[in-house]
């Protein structure tokens, strides 16, 4: 969703909202009176928003509270340039970055005056607030566009939520997507933050789950991932005690002992499934791995299931 789109949405919504003078803005204010009903409601007094808003292109946008506020605010900047001053720094917020300033904080923050930003934002209250490092006062930078996309379509439900009755349905729905933002912001894993190391063990075991019927090499390994042998070896002897290959078999004998166990599939059909053309030669992997051969397992797991079936006699 880019930030034409976004400007379409919030021209061509139908609102009561109050205007302030910035083309497209949407501005919802929830009066305390119709909220207060529901803010002891459990799904709703963790955390529910009081204020919401987008201001586009916000030129001479400023703000200046002495005594700060009696919610966090959340300012979400995605265009242009704007200036958040607390007591003790003075920030820059650009594109696809994100700021709380925290309740009772003094603060100011203002568009520039060249390139005015435009910002999506809510102000909130709850009792889960300590659960976010939302007195931080950090930066939060959302690099990848996937990842400004799925916020501002929260942003997005969370206003179509508010615009609708106040009712306590909505405001539950509300209060929730408040919480998927939240998270998606503060505890999400990043792309461009996420380490190195453990984004390449997960894209690994992702590929080899995804070609349990086939037969994988290192080489094929290699070339998915664009690493060395050697580092790849390195990764899955830290995450697992094993090489990747043997690992990936481990990972098709547990998927046989599923199919024996919750299917009835010949141990044939199970081994063409899992890549293995010949029987035999599965069976004796199997074995290797798990002790015993597919059919003893299965008729072991048969065995199990009538004894539990069996109620003793006392």
């Amino acid at each position: 969703m880019d930030n034409i789109t976004l400007s379409w949405y919030f021209k061509n919504m139908t609102s009561q909202q109050k205007k302030e003078g910035f083309l497209g803005e949407r501005l919802i204010v929830i009066p305390f009176d119709l909220v207060e009903p529901y803010v002891e409601h459990p799904l709703i007094k963790r955390l529910y928003p009081t204020d919401a808003g987008y201001f586009p292109s916000a030129s001479h946008h400023y703000r200046d509270r002495q005594e700060g506020e009696s919610e966090y605010i959340l300012l979400y900047c995605t265009a242009g340039l704007g200036f958040i001053s607390l007591p003790e720094m003075r920030i820059k917020l650009y594109p696809g970055e994100v700021f709380c300033i925290p309740k009772g904080m003094r603060h100011t923050y203002y568009a520039d005056e060249d390139d005015p930003w435009s910002i999506l934002w809510f102000h909130f209250k709850g009792t889960d607030f300590a659960l976010y490092p939302l007195d931080d006062c950090q930066v939060i930078y959302l690099k990848h566009p996937k990842e400004q996309e799925r916020l501002q379509a929260l942003f997005i439900h969370l206003f179509d939520a508010l615009e609708g009755s106040y009712t306590l349905g909505n405001f539950v729905h509300a209060s929730q997507l408040l919480s998927a933002i939240l998270s998606g912001i503060y505890f999400k894993e990043k792309t461009h933050t996420a380490n190195a190391a453990n984004y390449a063990f997960t894209k690994a075991i992702r590929y080899l789950y995804a070609n349990l019927h086939r037969t994988i090499t290192l080489h094929d390994l290699t070339q998915h991932l664009m690493l060395s042998k050697s580092y790849i070896h390195t990764l899955f002897q830290k995450h697992t005690q094993q090489a990747p290959i043997e690992y990936f078999i481990h990972l098709k004998m547990e998927q046989a002992c599923r199919y024996l166990h919750m299917t009835d599939l010949q141990v044939q059909e199970i081994a063409q499934k899992l890549g293995y053309n010949d029987v035999c030669y599965f069976s004796r992997a199997f074995k290797q791995s798990k002790g015993v051969s597919p059919r003893t397992y299965r008729n072991r797991r048969e065995s199990v299931g009538i004894f539990k079936n069996l109620k003793p006699n006392i």
